[in-house]
């Protein structure tokens, strides 16, 4: 099959959980730009609509919904309103995340559930919400955003446990989710972005710029583009025989 073919993605449905902004926002973009029908999610839904209204000037048709990643309700609500709008969904991509700062010794356990429950638990909850509609139609692309935070440790000077481990359990999730799901001809991956200026990350990188540019070997961040290739790709029938891998997009910070 032409590669333009295997990538094309004209007449699929994606969810992209946190997709209003940052990174959500540059990988809906680039899906809408092969073709994909989207739908927006995120706790603050007037953020969805200007992003959905600014996307569908791509061609292709939108909706935006609110929803905490948390709440199981709102999970199945949102998967429900997708199937009802759109007949199906082809490709979830759970991106919503949160972090917080804190030395693990003062850390607060209501902080640190902040952090796995939207991370993790939000993840598992929208993967079982959607997989249920994907194991149905005998297809589906599951792409799960994790970090280079869950690869390994980082220095004491920078205190987010409870990020570095929701991360990892991302990963674990990810690769375990691909084996039991592979029967259904349903693709898990995840993408492990580095550093990349954020609403979240904007602020420690400033702090911290000249360290960080010292151990990317390409010596810069990631930009309003480098995601969506690895996006793209994963969601269309180019990895079709990839399932279970994390692909890093991190400039060979870790490399």
């Amino acid at each position: 099959m032409n590669i333009r073919n295997l990538l094309d993605l004209s007449g699929r449905v994606a969810i992209i959980t946190g997709g209003s902004i940052g990174l959500g926002r540059q990988m809906a973009e680039g899906l809408a730009e092969m073709g994909a029908d989207l739908v927006l999610c995120a706790r603050k839904k007037e953020r969805c609509e200007q992003a959905a209204e600014e996307l569908k000037r791509l061609g292709v048709r939108t909706l935006a919904l609110g929803c905490d990643v948390k709440n199981i309700d709102q999970v199945r609500a949102v998967t429900d309103a997708t199937v009802s709008a759109f007949g199906g969904i082809d490709i979830l991509i759970n991106n919503a995340g949160t972090s917080w700062g804190s030395p693990v010794e003062e850390m607060r356990l209501e902080q640190w559930n902040k952090v796995i429950e939207t991370n993790l638990t939000g993840t598992f909850l929208f993967s079982q919400a959607a997989g249920r509609v994907m194991v149905q139609q005998r297809r589906g692309k599951i792409i799960n955003i994790a970090s280079v935070a869950g690869l390994r440790g980082a220095p004491p000077e920078f205190q987010a446990i409870g990020y570095h481990a929701s991360k990892g359990g991302v990963i674990a999730f990810t690769q375990d989710l691909a084996c039991k799901w592979g029967i259904h001809n349903i693709q898990v991956n995840a993408i492990a972005p580095g550093w990349f200026p954020t609403n979240m990350s904007q602020v420690v990188i400033e702090q911290n710029k000249e360290a960080f540019l010292s151990k990317i070997p390409l010596r810069r961040f990631g930009n309003d583009h480098d995601l969506k290739g690895a996006a793209v790709y994963l969601s269309s029938n180019a990895s079709d025989f990839v399932t279970g891998h994390v692909l890093v997009v991190d400039g060979g910070q870790t490399a």
